[in-house]
């Protein structure tokens, strides 16, 4: 923003533009909409993102983010918890939700394996996933993992770990194409490949 704009304007401008997908323009529209705002308003704002940010956390059993201990998808009683579907981050989760159409439960890895960004299987909840199957009557595991370098080459790792204790491990059939995010997938797309996975 330019020199002439109050500083704390041009802070709050640059703090949206930290956000993923908004851009300095984007940013600055957002900033002055906030000065547009009653302040009753601004602050009830203000109070949901720390609210957000103390209050939620990770589930003790899927890692999906949660207020309660354990997640509602987690403690409920029509999930089958002998399917896990294992997915990248918690907008996935959502994604999958949408079909209504699965009915087992989640485990979030908070990140795929890539040694170029430093991050190795132990940066992610791959560890959190073996102690469910090792407690848990897991019959199977469904790698949903986004179909990139990143996510194949998680599934593969996962799947390598599991396999040896005798459990069904299968991989989405993707109808996305390669690169493909899930989060931007629609529910007719997200199901089709949940019903033609494949054995890995």
């Amino acid at each position: 923003m330019a020199d002439h704009n109050a500083l704390p304007l041009v802070i709050l401008a640059e703090k949206f533009a930290s956000l993923p997908g908004i851009g300095m323009k984007t940013a600055q529209r957002l900033a002055y909409y906030v000065m547009s705002m009653p302040e009753k308003d601004v602050a009830e704002f203000a109070e949901a993102l720390t609210d957000a940010k103390k209050k939620v956390h990770r589930c003790k059993c899927c890692q999906n983010l949660t207020e309660k201990d354990i997640c509602t998808i987690c403690s409920a009683d029509d999930r089958n918890n002998s399917i896990i579907c294992v997915v990248e981050t918690p907008k996935d989760v959502t994604a999958f939700e949408r079909t209504r159409e699965y009915m087992g439960v989640y485990h979030v890895l908070h990140g795929l394996i890539s040694p170029m960004d430093r991050i190795t299987p132990d940066k992610i909840r791959v560890k959190e996933l073996l102690s469910r199957i090792s407690e848990g009557d897991v019959k199977e595991v469904i790698m949903a993992t986004n179909p990139t370098v990143e996510g194949d080459a998680t599934a593969m790792y996962i799947a390598g770990l599991i396999k040896p204790l005798g459990i069904k491990v299968t991989r989405l059939a993707f109808g996305l194409p390669v690169g493909g995010i899930l989060e931007y997938a629609d529910e007719v797309t997200l199901f089709k490949a949940l019903e033609n996975r494949n054995t890995m």
